[in-house]
């Protein structure tokens, strides 16, 4: 048995299903949004509740797809590896984000918790005779695929186009605006992720990453209010130092 499914035996085994849909606190921005108080109950027989600790695997590249998860409370990193052993960071995962819904069998990712994490985990196939049966569901999941794809290009564009103050202002709006619509703190801003993790995502080196982020504070544009979390000071300069939308 691999590492990653000794895990999910694991997560299974403390599993907590005794908090129902309605106390979920991202019911609002997930794919239970749609659902009438019946077919959340309905959804919630179908889930196993995981409870993950800080920097635990989700899942990594290669494993089957057999398990779709539901983020509720944490962040999870996206990443993928590449042939001369870099590696790229996809996106960080906010709670009512979808994870793991595969075209193939298998995971193109590794999926990692960079906080301490719950999740409602679905057998794959129990999941898809769910969504054909409730059509409301599976276009919810539909829009929020189209919200992943236009989180996508918007990446793109930060890679190949901006420069490093422009990538890391962006990386800041980007991850504050999406947190303010999760309801989640944006004054200080949580970075559970490391700057290497950062240097990833943005295409840049840790040390430009660190320089950036001290420009950025000795302009009093952001305060460090931890190693892991920065309290934005001036947001009409961070905006203007991000470059055209």
């Amino acid at each position: 048995m691999t590492t990653t499914a000794l895990l999910h035996d694991f997560c299974a085994r403390r599993g907590d299903l005794a908090a129902r849909c309605r106390h979920c606190g991202a019911r609002e921005f997930n794919i239970c949004q749609a659902l009438d108080p019946g077919l959340q109950e309905k959804l919630f027989a179908l889930a196993l509740r995981l409870q993950l600790g800080k920097r635990e695997p989700v899942f990594a590249a290669g494993d089957p797809a057999h398990y779709v998860y539901n983020l509720t409370e944490g962040m999870v990193c996206l990443s993928r590896s590449l042939a001369d052993g870099r590696r790229q960071i996809l996106g960080f995962l906010l709670p009512g984000d979808f994870i793991g819904f595969e075209a193939g069998e298998t995971h193109r990712c590794d999926a990692e918790t960079l906080t301490e994490a719950k999740a409602c985990r679905f057998e794959r196939a129990v999941f898809d005779g769910f969504l054909q049966d409730n059509p409301e569901t599976a276009l919810r999941l539909l829009r929020m695929a189209s919200s992943e794809l236009a989180q996508a290009a918007r990446h793109e564009v930060l890679l190949g186009r901006k420069t490093a103050v422009e990538r890391i202002a962006s990386f800041l709006l980007d991850l504050r605006d999406r947190s303010g619509e999760r309801h989640l703190r944006t004054q200080p801003l949580a970075l559970p992720m490391t700057r290497s993790e950062i240097a990833d995502y943005t295409g840049l080196t840790i040390e430009t990453v660190s320089r950036v982020l001290g420009r950025l504070r000795t302009d009093k544009v952001i305060e460090l209010a931890s190693t892991s979390a920065v309290r934005v000071i001036d947001e009409a300069a961070l905006e203007r130092m991000a470059g055209p939308a």
